[in-house]
Formats: C-alpha cells, sequence, structure tokens
C-alpha cells in the first residue's frame, strides 16, 4: 500500500497544481466579479428599463442556485454543442474542457457570492449612507470608501467558505474530462485495482488544502476586523 501511496502521491499533487487549484482561483477571482455587478445592480433603486436587467440578473441568481452544480457543467460542456444559432454559432457552441469548467464554476460561484455580498452591503446600517452624504459624497464615492470596506468585513467569512467549497466542487471537473486530482485518482486506480486507497488519499490531499484555506480565513478574519476590535 504504501508503495502505491509513494508512487500515486506525485501524480496527485501535480494535477492539484495544474488543474484543481488554477481552475479554483480563476473562477473564484470571476465570479467574484460578476457577484459584486450582481449584487450592485440587486440593490440599485433606478426605475425605468433598469428593472428588466434587475429581473435579468435575479433570474439569473435564481437559475444557478435552483440548479445542481453537475447538471450546469454537462449543460456548457456537453448542451451546448447542439445549440446552433444561424448567423453566430452554426454548428453549436463547443467549448474546451477547461474553458467549459471555468465558465460554469465562475457563474455558479457569481451566483452564490452576489448574495453574499448584497446582504453584506445591505446590513450596513443607512446611517453611514447618510453621513457620507452630508460630508459631500457622491452615492458612487460612498459606496467605493464608506460601504464596501464595512461590507468587505462581513463577508469575508461566507466569501472565505464559499472559496473551500469551490475548491471541493472542482473534483466535478472530472465528468468532463478535466484531468484534475479526483480524476487522477480514478485513473490510477483504474491501473491498480485500489480503488479505497486512491480516493482515501485524495480526500486526505482536499483536506490538507482546506485545513489550509480555512488557516487563511482565519487571518483574513483577523486582518479584516482589526479596527473593530482595537475599537471594543
Amino acid at each position: 500500500m504504501w508503495e502505491i501511496i509513494k508512487t500515486a502521491l506525485p501524480q496527485l499533487i501535480a494535477a492539484g497544481l495544474k488543474y484543481t487549484i488554477p481552475i479554483a482561483l480563476i473562477s473564484f477571482a470571476i465570479g467574484l466579479v460578476i457577484a459584486l455587478i450582481t449584487a450592485l445592480i440587486r440593490i440599485s433603486t433606478r426605475g425605468g428599463f433598469f428593472k428588466l436587467i434587475k429581473l435579468i440578473f435575479r433570474f439569473y441568481v435564481w437559475l444557478f442556485r435552483s440548479t445542481p452544480l453537475l447538471v450546469q457543467l454537462f449543460i456548457v460542456y456537453f448542451g451546448l454543442p447542439y445549440l446552433k444559432i444561424s448567423g453566430l454559432a452554426p454548428n453549436g457552441i463547443k467549448l474546451d474542457p477547461l474553458t467549459a469548467g471555468i465558465i460554469t464554476f465562475s457563474l455558479n460561484t457569481g451566483a452564490y457570492c452576489s448574495e453574499t455580498i448584497r446582504a453584506a452591503i445591505l446590513s450596513i446600517p443607512n446611517g453611514q449612507w447618510e453621513a457620507a452624504y452630508s460630508l459631500g459624497m457622491t452615492k458612487v464615492k460612498a459606496l467605493r470608501r464608506i460601504i464596501l470596506p464595512q461590507a468587505l468585513r462581513v463577508s469575508v467569512p461566507p466569501l472565505a467558505n464559499s472559496f473551500i467549497s469551490l475548491v471541493k466542487d472542482t473534483s466535478l471537473a472530472a465528468s468532463i474530462t478535466i484531468v484534475e486530482m479526483f480524476e487522477v485518482s480514478q485513473q490510477i486506480a483504474a491501473e491498480n485495482y485500489q480503488p479505497l486507497v486512491m480516493y482515501c488519499l485524495v480526500a486526505l490531499l482536499y483536506a490538507v488544502a482546506c485545513t489550509i484555506l480555512s488557516w487563511l480565513q482565519g487571518y483574513l478574519e483577523k486582518v479584516t476586523s482589526r479596527y473593530v476590535v482595537a475599537g471594543h
């Protein structure tokens, strides 16, 4: 058994560094941008045509929060090639596995994190807005200088949890042939006929990665809350 672990461990770590971690980082970064835009649009009080835009973003959040991530991966990778659009994509929308995975993970992360950011912004007392306006700040400047920094502190724990969940969810990328850690463990298990050892080993690697991320989350919480703690 130890010989199997000794042989498989470098391959699993290599797959994690090449695919699992980059996919999680890129998808989360893009997802945060999507989440911030979505949250700001949804809390906007503008009327007219903007209400339709808000409705579109609300539908987007509902769609990705109401359907399984695995199904979303299958739709993007296996389903879109059958979506033929005359003049734009007459042969369907064909994406390579890595692109399809990043797009799906980003949109899924954006939907969930947008609710976190929206709730964090709404949790800031209205008095903060009024104080900013009394200093002559515009709404955009108040949001950037006063509201978002406070919302960041509130949203760090749930956003960090979302990232940790995303790292684990990247194992689903094996279903669309991305050779990340879980896919490599399946390939090795098919060769050495030791699925229990291989799956326990890859589970341990995910656990180690998530433990490190949990420690980083605690550090970020201390950093973003240092002034609040000092104030008490």
